[in-house]
C-alpha cells in the first residue's frame, strides 16, 4: 500500500487528531531553528556578546536533556494528549515571555522553560500520530517527518521574516501558532491508550548500560557537537541580514529534509547503516573545515551543504539507536538522547569562547570536524557491537523521525 495514496486511507486522509498534531509538530520543530537568523539582531537588541546570546541554544538543549528522561516518566502516568497539552502550553507561556525579555539572561531562562515543554511534546507526538492515524505506520510517519521536515525548514524562515522588523516578534509568533496547536488537539484529539507498565526515571539510563547502545550514544554526542556547531556559530560568522541568514537556514533545511527521509534509506539499502554512518561523517568533517577557512560564498555553500551531511547521519544513528539492544524502543531512545542532547547544549556554548580564547573563527570549526571524526572513530572502533543489529534497524523507517530524535 503506498502510504502516498489518498484512496488507500493514506497520508492524505487522516483524522482531524492526527492533522491537529502533526501542524503542532511543525511549530515544535520550527521553534529550533527560529532563533538562527535573528542570532546577531538579539545580541545587538540586548547589548550581548555571540557567547552570551549562544546560550538561548544551551538552555533550551541542557532541559532537553535532562527532559528525556521525564517524558516517558510522565506520559506514562497521565496519558498522551495530556503530555501534549502540558508541553504546549509551556510553550506558549515561554516563548511569549521570551518576547518580553529585558535582558539576555532573561531570554536564556525562558527558552530553558521552552526546552521543557517542546522536549513533552515532540517525545509524545509521534507516538500519538501513530496511535490515531489512518492507513497504518508507514502513513503516520511519513506523516510525521514531512510535518518535522517542513518545520526545520520554515523556522529560519519565519524568524527571518518576522526578525527583520523586531527580534521579539519570532518568539511572539511562535506562541501564538502554538497555542492555535494547543486548541486544534484539545479540540480533535482523544486520549491514548496508556502504557501497561509505567516508566521509571531510571530506565534510560540503566539501558545505556548495552555496550552498543552506549557506542551509539557516545558517537552522537560527538556528531552533535558538531551539528550544533553549524547550527548556533555559523550566523555570527556568515554576519548576514535576516533575511539573507534565514534564507541559507531554509536551504539547508530542505537538503536535511530530502537527505533524511529519501537520500539515507536508500544509502543505506546499498551500503549498510555503519559504512553510511561513518562516510558521512568523515564528509561532514571535511565540509565544516572548508566552512571554517573558505571565503563567505564558500562559507554559505558549506553551511547548506552541511544539511544533507546532517540528514543522513540523524536518521542512521536513530535507527542503530533503536536497533541495537533488547530495550524498549522509548526507553533506548530517551537514554540515546539524554546522551547526545548535552553535546547540543555544550556546543553553542564553547564555540564562541573558543573564538575568543584564540582569536580565530577557523578554530571552533576545526574542533568541530575533530569531533565529526571523533564519532566516526566510535562506529570504527565499535563496529562488533553495532553490527548485531544494525542492518536489522536499517529497513525499519517507521521508527525514527527526520532529525534523530525518536519520539515514541
Amino acid at each position: 500500500m503506498d502510504p502516498l495514496d489518498a484512496g488507500s486511507g493514506g497520508i492524505l486522509r487522516q483524522p482531524k487528531a492526527v492533522w491537529a498534531t502533526a501542524g503542532a509538530s511543525v511549530v515544535a520543530f520550527m521553534g529550533i531553528g527560529l532563533v538562527d537568523p535573528i542570532l546577531p539582531s538579539i545580541a545587538s537588541g540586548l547589548g550581548a556578546t555571540p557567547g552570551q546570546v549562544s546560550l538561548l541554544f544551551t538552555s533550551y538543549f541542557l532541559i532537553t536533556a535532562v527532559a528525556m528522561l521525564l517524558t516517558g516518566f510522565v506520559s506514562s502516568r497521565i496519558g498522551g494528549r495530556k503530555t501534549l497539552l502540558l508541553g504546549l502550553a509551556l510553550v506558549v507561556v515561554f516563548a511569549g515571555l521570551s518576547g518580553t525579555s529585558g535582558s539576555v539572561g532573561e531570554l536564556v531562562g525562558f527558552r530553558a522553560g521552552w526546552g521543557l515543554g517542546n522536549a513533552l511534546f515532540v517525545s509524545t507526538a509521534l507516538a500519538v500520530i501513530v496511535g490515531a492515524a489512518a492507513g497504518g505506520s508507514a502513513a503516520a510517519i511519513l506523516l510525521y517527518e514531512s510535518a518535522l521536515g517542513l518545520g526545520m525548514a520554515c523556522g529560519p524562515l519565519l524568524g527571518a521574516l518576522l526578525g527583520d522588523a523586531s527580534w521579539r516578534y519570532p518568539f511572539f509568533g511562535t506562541a501564538f501558532l502554538m497555542a492555535v496547536g494547543f486548541l486544534c488537539i484539545a479540540a480533535f484529539l482523544k486520549e491514548q491508550p496508556r502504557p501497561a507498565r509505567r516508566t521509571s526515571l531510571l530506565d534510560p539510563v540503566k539501558a545505556l548500560g548495552h555496550g552498543g547502545l552506549a557506542s551509539v550514544a557516545a558517537s552522537a554526542f560527538f556528531y552533535n557537537y558538531t551539528f550544533f556547531t553549524v547550527l548556533a556559530f555559523t550566523p555570527f560568522v556568515l554576519d548576514m541580514s535576516p533575511y539573507r541568514s534565514g534564507a541559507v537556514f531554509f536551504a539547508w533545511g530542505v537538503l536535511l529534509a530530502v537527505f533524511s527521509v529519501i537520500v539515507a534509506p536508500r544509502l543505506q539499502k546499498r551500503f549498510g547503516s555503519l559504512r553510511v554512518l561513518g562516510g558521512s561523517l568523515v564528509l561532514l568533517a571535511a565540509d565544516v573545515l572548508v566552512l571554517g577557512y573558505g571565503d563567505h560564498t564558500t562559507a554559505v555553500v558549506c553551511t547548506v551543504l552541511s544539511g544533507a551531511f546532517i540528514g543522513v547521519n540523524n536518521t542512521v544513528y536513530t535507527e542503530l539507536a533503536l536497533g541495537v539492544s533488547d530495550a524498549p524502543r522509548p526507553v533506548a531512545s530517551a537514554g540515546y538522547n539524554f546522551v547526545r542532547w548535552f553535546a547540543a547544549a555544550a556546543a553553542p556554548f564553547f564555540a564562541p569562547r573558543i573564538e575568543e580564547w584564540t582569536g580565530s573563527l577557523r578554530i571552533p570549526f576545526v574542533v568541530a570536524a575533530v569531533t565529526a571524526v571523533a564519532g566516526a572513530l566510535v562506529v570504527l572502533v565499535r563496529r562488533a557491537a553495532l553490527t548485531l543489529r544494525a542492518e536489522e534497524a536499517a529497513p525499519r523507517h517507521a521508527t525514527r523521525d527526520g532529525v534523530g530524535v525518536f519520539v515514541n
